[in-house]
């Protein structure tokens, strides 16, 4: 059975969105401090991570980053901060999404659905071909990308969005299409999502993220690969 550990500190908001879970028959977890859900995670990995942003002991970023920086585990950020750049950090440290507060427990069981179900299907066999542009190539069957022979670390995310561009050289999508295509659904997540990935992927693959040469803006549309 599928396990979600949720980490918050506010009782009341645990309880409901376990019960919500249970409901939907996950298996949960619960933990109201950041190093005690860290110091558990050490020993086994759930299938996805609800986390709160403001926790006692570690908060949810530096959470975010230590699981990142050995996992693809799938993380839902929960926030009661609107701020845009909040929003935009998590993302960039690689959260999968997020949930401002307040929210309804419903619409989170519905965008935990969408995360796991996105990466069930990026773990399953594909038999899509490597592609290569110049000295950029991204294998899907060993999801590795390599820039001039040299490996190219990427999130999950990061790596399905590129290859979803690159199989589709010239061809622009809207930042809803790439949300649909890429995290399963558009209702729940915030177009600015496409935004960051886009910046992070020119950061780590363009020679120059400000002018770059295969992750193309097209203003007023979307973003396309130029080959």
């Amino acid at each position: 059975m599928t396990h979600i550990a949720i980490v918050e500190d506010e009782p009341s908001i645990s309880e409901v969105v376990s019960l919500y879970l249970k409901r939907a028959g996950y298996t949960v977890s619960s933990y109201a401090d950041g190093l005690a859900a860290a110091d558990a995670f050490e020993n086994q990995l759930p299938d996805l991570v609800i986390l709160d942003v403001m926790l006692p002991g570690m908060n949810g970023f530096t959470l975010t980053r230590n699981l990142r920086d050995r996992s693809d585990v799938p993380i839902i950020l929960l926030t009661s901060r609107r701020e845009e750049a909040d929003r935009i950090a998590g993302l960039e440290l690689g959260a999968d999404d997020y949930v401002v507060k307040p929210f309804s427990p419903q619409e989170l069981v519905s965008r935990v659905r969408a995360v796991l179900r996105r990466g069930r299907a990026i773990t399953e066999p594909t038999t899509d071909s490597a592609v290569s542009f110049g000295d950029l190539s991204i294998n899907p069957q060993t999801r590795l990308v390599s820039l001039a022979g040299q490996e190219i670390a990427l999130t999950a995310k990061e790596f399905d969005m590129l290859y979803h561009l690159a199989r589709h050289p010239r061809q622009v999508f809207t930042r809803d299409q790439l949300l649909e295509s890429i995290w399963g659904m558009v209702e729940y997540i915030d177009p600015g999502t496409v935004t960051v990935h886009i910046r992070r992927l020119r950061e780590k693959i363009e020679k120059d993220p400000a002018a770059p040469a295969h992750l193309i803006t097209v203003w007023g549309v979307g973003y396309k690969f130029e080959p």
